[in-house]
């Protein structure tokens, strides 16, 4: 029997592969499109995310003592173990989450390869160095690193419910941290299968990665289980909450929020190459993509022909649940409504929807909304202020990519962002000067794919870094070390020193630092 098969077996101990703990309650999760029940899951209370917490500290210790190679190659044996399975844990996403197999296939093979970079790379990015102590302390020798916090807290989404969280996973688990995990309500079972593999590749160390299942009081519970940090990944409002909850006992936090990311076109762009970019930026996953593309600006002498170049594109995108649909249904369907009110919205203040706009119910808590492209929407509309996430996407005119770089960065969100043209120096410097934590030039998303580089935003997209060297860090607390070499004739940190010490130092900063002006 697969994992994923294991995932609706319920017995007096476990529910859908999860520990029950003393819980009683359970959920389902179902299939978007149809309905289905996928799995069956505990829903644990703050006792059961307490006991779990309690057993992922011993595991901590343990796994931290393997060292940077012993936890390399269990790493490495979890990610041999996701890879040989692939397909089947596509097909669970593919049920749970909706979206098409073959994008959950490129969403785990990401997720993989930020797992292969992590443990690769845990030891020179944390392991003890050596730094120069400087001139008041030339005679000890400083050290520094970076020591894990022991048990750490995931919150995930259910967008991309392998990825997203493995983002977190996989650095706090490199940099020698337990893990408990509590996936989205919407995609337990992957979750839950996550963890499972976990035990299955890793069954010396198998508590060092758990799972808790359950609705926002577990989530709660786990904010308040004294973790070492907690990792959230979702809305804004949502953060602030799980934000206040970690506060009760200062639990450091991570947060990965909503994004309103914007393409800029300038006059010089390749302008098929951008039109095809920015329909898969903001239409797949259904738009479900916290670095989507949601708002484009592109300059007068391109417009027109960028409209027509993605009008034509996104005329051949269907949704639907079948292998040849170009995205599945809204996930969660309260966020139907969402995108039911931007668009209304849009077209009451003077947009129009030049194609789709419409949404078309099909089973229980399944919804399709047509690939929609919106022209002349106003600025304060809330289809240009606020996070969409559906597939939609607003086009603008604008005079030239300085007013476009201004229309980007006048949103509360600063998440991701993409630049189109020819000239390398005029789109890394829009790039740089885009307030967002990540932009990508001439292609989208692309940053996500490349673990060495850090992901996170600023203002309403949060703070903290996952992926890269940042990411490993993240999950860490610096830890110095000073140590006396040799004895100096004066100890200045002594109160038997000579009156004359001071203004020995004051002259010696003198002649050293008071030429710099």
């Amino acid at each position: 029997m697969s994992l994923a098969e294991q995932m609706d077996t319920v017995t007096a101990a476990a529910a859908g592969t999860v520990d029950r703990h003393a819980t009683t309650e359970t959920f389902e999760s179902t299939n978007p499109a149809s309905g289905a029940v996928v799995g069956v899951f505990p829903l644990h209370d703050a006792s059961a995310v307490q006991e779990t917490v309690e057993r992922a500290r011993p595991a901590a210790q343990r796994w931290a003592e393997l060292g940077y190679d012993g936890r390399r190659q269990r790493l490495s044996a979890y990610r041999g173990y996701l890879a040989r399975r692939m397909h089947e844990l596509a097909d669970l996403v593919h049920r749970e989450n909706g979206k098409p197999h073959a994008d959950a296939i490129l969403e785990i093979a990401l997720a993989i390869d930020h797992l292969a970079w992590a443990g690769a790379h845990a030891r020179r990015t944390l392991g003890p160095r050596r730094v120069r102590a400087g001139m008041l302390a030339a005679n000890h020798a400083a050290y520094l690193e970076y020591q894990p916090l022991g048990a750490v807290g995931v919150i995930g989404p259910w967008n991309y419910p392998v990825f997203t969280p493995m983002g977190s996973i996989a650095y706090a688990l490199a940099a020698g941290n337990a893990v408990v995990f509590k996936p989205s309500e919407y995609t337990p079972a992957v979750g839950a299968w996550l963890a499972a593999a976990w035990r299955a590749a890793v069954p010396d160390v198998a508590d060092a990665l758990q799972v808790v299942t359950g609705f926002g009081e577990t989530g709660a519970a786990l904010c308040r289980a004294g973790v070492g940090k907690l990792a959230f990944t979702g809305s804004a409002p949502t953060g602030r909450k799980v934000m206040a909850a970690c506060a009760e006992t200062l639990t450091p936090v991570l947060m990965e929020l909503g994004g309103k990311d914007a393409m800029i076109v300038d006059d010089d762009a390749d302008v098929a190459a951008a039109a095809d970019a920015a329909v898969w930026g903001s239409m797949s996953n259904a738009g479900q993509t916290c670095i989507g593309i949601e708002r484009v600006y592109a300059t007068a002498p391109v417009y027109d022909r960028f409209v027509a170049e993605v009008t034509e594109r996104v005329r051949g995108l269907r949704p639907g649940s079948d292998d040849e649909a170009a995205y599945g249904p809204m996930t969660m369907a309260s966020q139907t409504d969402v995108v039911k009110r931007h668009l209304d919205d849009a077209t009451s203040s003077g947009g129009r929807a030049v194609l789709g706009g419409t949404v078309d119910g099909g089973f229980p808590n399944a919804d399709y909304i047509a690939p929609t492209v919106l022209l002349d929407v106003p600025e304060s509309s809330s289809a240009v202020r606020e996070e969409t996430f559906g597939p939609t996407i607003t086009i603008t005119r604008v005079a030239d990519a300085e007013e476009a770089l201004e229309r980007t960065n006048a949103s509360s969100y600063g998440l991701a962002g993409a630049v189109f043209s020819r000239s390398r120096t005029r789109a890394m410097d829009l790039a740089r000067r885009m307030r967002s934590g990540m932009t990508s030039v001439n292609s989208v998303l692309t940053f996500a794919s490349i673990p060495a580089l850090p992901f996170g935003g600023v203002g309403e997209s949060g703070f903290g870094r996952i992926h890269g060297e940042d990411g490993l860090k993240e999950f860490t607390r610096a830890k110095a070390i000073t140590r006396q070499r040799y004895a100096l004739p004066v100890n200045l940190m002594s109160f038997t020193r000579p009156p004359a010490a001071a203004d020995a130092v004051a002259r010696v900063m003198g002649m050293v630092h008071g030429r710099h002006r």
